[in-house]
């Protein structure tokens, strides 16, 4: 049986007082996430594997946090073409901040954040900047 990996986590926005522009960036993120591939062939990122609240009286006060999760064969190979699919993701997107877990077989656990450089990001901005921190747990003691 081959190698599989988890990949999961969420995708925040940003709080907001106005009624109507954060119901308009809510919008805007759910086209962004309907336009996505699904079904099979998808490449990497498909339509199913994201979720969001979507009543403001059940898990959604102020900010919208949009989740995701999959299984893959081995993704981490494919490493790079998959954080190139999710950036191209988010920058069609509203957000403050993004976290992507990581989870492999044979190379431990790593997660992937993402920031901006202004501290919120509309569709198209510019800025995007990823850190990374690996964990790793062994079986072997000593």
């Amino acid at each position: 049986m081959e190698s599989e990996s988890i990949v999961y986590g969420c995708i925040r926005d940003w709080p907001s007082a106005d009624d109507d522009q954060r119901r308009q960036r809510r919008l805007a993120n759910l086209r962004a996430l309907e336009q996505l591939p699904q079904g099979e062939g998808w490449p990497f990122i498909g339509r199913e594997m994201f979720s969001f609240c979507a009543q403001e009286e059940i898990g959604l006060y102020q900010t919208q946090v949009i989740h995701f999760g999959a299984s893959y064969r081995a993704v981490e190979y494919e490493w790079a073409l998959w954080v190139e699919n999710f950036e191209a993701l988010l920058k069609q997107l509203y957000w403050t901040g993004a976290v992507v877990h990581l989870e492999t077989e044979l190379n431990g656990t790593h997660t992937f954040r993402w920031e901006t450089d202004s501290g919120s990001h509309s569709p198209n901005d510019s800025g995007l900047r990823m850190r990374c921190s690996w964990e790793r747990e062994s079986g072997l003691l000593g």
